[in-house]
This record gives structure tokens, sequence and C-alpha cells, in this order.
């Protein structure tokens, strides 16, 4: 049976992307060097109301890659796959090529 999480008012869905950790060469990378807290948006809510009642949309989409702070977000496990939710307000900016 397959689940589908969907996100509750400003909350983001985040498929985390782990770097490689060496390159086609085989050379092994440090760390430091592959570090780059990103991921790629999988689901979004739909957005919060203000306390004066205006609705407030999610300000990034299905798809996007963005950049993540190093703490925070909830940890959530979907068959074999690893997630995180984030609070819209939480994501650092969306990553462009």
């Amino acid at each position: 049976m397959a689940k589908r999480l969907v996100p509750l008012l400003n909350r983001v869905l985040v498929e985390k992307i782990v770097p490689p950790s060496k390159t086609n060469a085989g050379i092994l990378l440090p760390e430091k060097s592959t570090k780059l807290n990103s991921g790629k948006v999988v689901a979004v809510g739909h957005g919060v109301r203000d306390k004066e009642g205006k609705f407030i949309p999610v300000t990034v989409k299905e798809g996007d890659t963005v950049l993540l702070p190093d703490y925070g977000g909830t940890e959530v496990k979907l068959g074999d796959k690893e997630y995180h939710l984030y609070r819209d307000e939480d994501i650092l900016g969306t990553l462009h090529d």
C-alpha cells in the first residue's frame, strides 16, 4: 500500500539530497566539501492565515530545490525513504542552476 503525506498549513515536505562521497574516478571526497544542506520539495501545505485573516500562501512549490537549516524539521519515514517536514519560514532559500 502506497502512502502519501500531504502537509498541513504552512508545512513543506522535503527529501534531502545526499551529495556523492566520491568522484567518477573513485577519489573519496572529504565530508566538509560535500556538505550542502539542500533538498527537493516533495509536497507543500496550502498556507496559513495571519491575525487579520489574510491568507499567506507557501512560498515554495513542489519540485523546487531548497537550502535547509542545519538543525530543525521533523524526520518522517514513509516506506524505505526518509523525508523532513519544515515550516515555510524555516527554509532559507531556493537554489537555481
